[in-house]
């Protein structure tokens, strides 16, 4: 008999791979707008090499659309969280204490959101798992050499 946790359990990689995807999607839309003037962006896009606007879209654009199809997530994952750190704490923080104070709401949530990702991993049909790299759990058998038991729980020294 399944209860409800474990139906849950059961659709946690592909829920998470929905998060990926959609997080990965608002991302890039920020950065095609910020370099190309669509969606609401500057007429004109970002100058070429202004810093930081232009290295910023860049970022959103190729860090997002990575994490939305689930290719190379934790490192592009990483990327993005450190920009959206950078964003808040340069442009956010200085004129307020609280997100909601300084609007940099948007900046604190792609940044948490990234760093859960970085130590989740991709989830569920992500391209990484076409290339071999599974990102969320260790294969069977190679517990011990990363020093988890099966549970997932560190190994007693």
């Amino acid at each position: 008999m399944n209860t409800l946790t474990t139906r849950l359990d059961q659709a946690q990689p592909y829920v998470l791979g929905l998060f990926r995807a959609v997080i990965g999607l608002f991302f890039a839309c920020h950065g095609a707008a910020s370099l190309f003037g669509v969606l609401g962006g500057p007429a004109d896009g970002v100058p070429a090499g202004t810093w930081p606007g232009w290295y910023a879209a860049l970022i959103q654009l190729v860090c997002g659309g990575l994490v939305l199809v689930g290719l190379g997530t934790r490192g592009a994952a990483f990327i993005a969280s450190g920009s959206m750190a950078y964003a808040y704490f340069s442009a956010h923080q200085p004129e307020a204490l609280f997100p909601l104070q300084n609007g940099g709401e948007a900046a604190a949530l792609f940044c948490w959101s990234f760093a859960l990702l970085i130590f989740t991993g991709p989830g569920g049909l992500a391209l990484d798992a076409l290339f071999g790299r599974k990102g969320t759990r260790a294969t069977p058998g190679d517990e011990h050499e990363h020093g988890t038991e099966k549970q997932g729980t560190p190994v007693a020294a």
